[in-house]
């Protein structure tokens, strides 16, 4: 993890992190090449190793990051939890407005794959995922529409090299305003509750 954001701004629980990426897998993929940078919003899967994992996902053939990938790229991912303007009126002290956030970023090489029967195996187990317990849809390996689409897919796999966790809550003001900026991004995510409160209750300031 770098020097910045200061350490109070960053997360130091692999954990946590991985928690926000479980609850918000929509990533934003970056990745440059002779001059030319691509990004990418796509469901990411996670899966533990030996050492920090790595992600699973796929994207369309057309896609122009199809070239970076199939090079072996180094990219950059980043996961998007809950995120809210704080105006200096949410305070009970006079602050300057600022913008609180829930992030991870993870880095690594990249591996394409374009082999069938491991696209499928990909693409039933991020259904799987994404349905999550109450889903009540099963992808079969036998579903024709997948079938069409597979030729058109480009499946990938990133392992994990590095990684941080920008956790920007109000933790240098007040603890009557930390609370204060809480509110307002649960007044803002009445539906994300259960997962704010989560992220406020495990976070671990690197110290």
């Amino acid at each position: 993890m770098s020097n910045y954001p200061p350490p109070h701004h960053q997360e130091s629980s692999f954990a946590n992190c991985l928690a926000l990426v479980k609850a918000a897998p929509l990533a934003t993929i970056i990745s440059s090449q002779k001059d030319t940078i691509c990004t990418t919003h796509t469901p990411l899967v996670y899966h533990p190793d030996e050492n920090l994992g790595y992600f699973i996902g796929h994207i369309d053939c057309y896609n122009p990051q199809v070239a970076h990938l199939e090079t072996g790229a180094w990219v950059e991912i980043i996961f998007h939890g809950p995120e809210t303007y704080i105006s200096p009126t949410d305070y009970q002290s006079t602050q300057l407005p600022t913008w609180n956030y829930f992030k991870a970023h993870f880095g690594g090489k990249v591996e394409s794959y374009r082999d069938a029967d491991r696209l499928r195996d990909s693409l039933i187990e991020m259904t799987t995922f994404l349905e999550g317990e109450k889903g009540g849809y099963i992808l079969e390996k036998t579903n024709p529409r997948m079938e069409k689409a597979l030729p058109y897919i480009v499946g990938f796999k990133i392992q994990i090299a590095q990684w941080e966790g920008k956790y920007k809550i109000s933790q240098d003001k007040h603890p009557k305003d930390q609370r204060l900026a809480k509110d307002k991004m649960l007044s803002e995510f009445p539906s994300k509750k259960a997962l704010i409160d989560q992220l406020y209750q495990n976070h671990q300031t690197k110290r």
